[in-house]
């Protein structure tokens, strides 16, 4: 379908720009500081904003492509495990994180790309032209499995070197007690938010024709 053809390269476009631009900001203030280019690296794939907004432009490419190694971007599952995660972000940064900066310039443009545009766009995407009807709450805890991955990598990174991409994390100023209930919180409204767009995925289905891909 054409419209649906022109809504995922639209996705793809905003998704791989804003992410560009804040890669490229990331190497002009890590030159500014000193930082030596391959931690600038690490350190911008170690926010959970970042990989989520990768993910879904993988999704879009997915769905322009057929590149077997994208297979996994095409599930159901994945798609529908992304609209959650990606609404967190959205969440958590209001929430949580807006209050503690003030971007300006292009700083401020990435941020609002990142963590407005991209997820509303994608959630409006996944309940328009995504495939539904195949997700079940017995997938919970499989959808769990990515961000759990990136909560021990961050934990372990952390304890390496000292430094945590959230104020959730500080170990260092919140113990590993605090840290963890703050972690088990997340994953509660994670799985509230999985419930709710799998609710959303059954009404989807009931509603409109499962679409096929080719």
């Amino acid at each position: 379908m054409a419209l649906e053809r022109a809504a995922t390269t639209i996705g793809l476009a905003i998704g791989a720009f804003a992410l560009l631009l804040r890669i490229a900001l990331s190497f002009i203030d890590g030159a500014s500081a000193g930082t030596p280019f391959v931690w600038t690296i690490v350190a911008y794939f170690s926010f959970y904003t970042i990989l989520t907004n990768l993910f879904l432009v993988l999704i879009y490419l997915s769905d322009l492509t057929k590149a077997g190694w994208l297979s996994w971007f095409r599930e159901q599952t994945t798609r529908t495990m992304m609209a959650g995660v990606i609404l967190l972000v959205m969440v958590f940064y209001h929430v949580m994180l807006s209050g503690l900066w003030s971007p300006e310039g292009w700083h401020k443009v990435a941020d609002v790309l990142l963590h407005y545009v991209t997820p509303v766009f994608f959630m409006l995407w996944w309940w328009i032209f995504s495939e539904h009807g195949g997700v079940r709450m017995r997938d919970i805890p499989m959808m769990l499995l990515p961000s759990l991955v990136y909560v021990i990598y961050t934990l372990v990174r952390g304890a390496m070197i000292g430094t945590y991409p959230y104020p959730i994390f500080e170990v260092g100023q919140l113990g590993y007690p605090q840290v963890l209930v703050n972690t088990a919180v997340v994953a509660v409204a994670l799985v509230a938010l999985f419930a709710l767009f799998i609710f959303a995925d059954r009404y989807l289905a009931r509603s409109t024709p499962l679409r096929t891909t080719e």
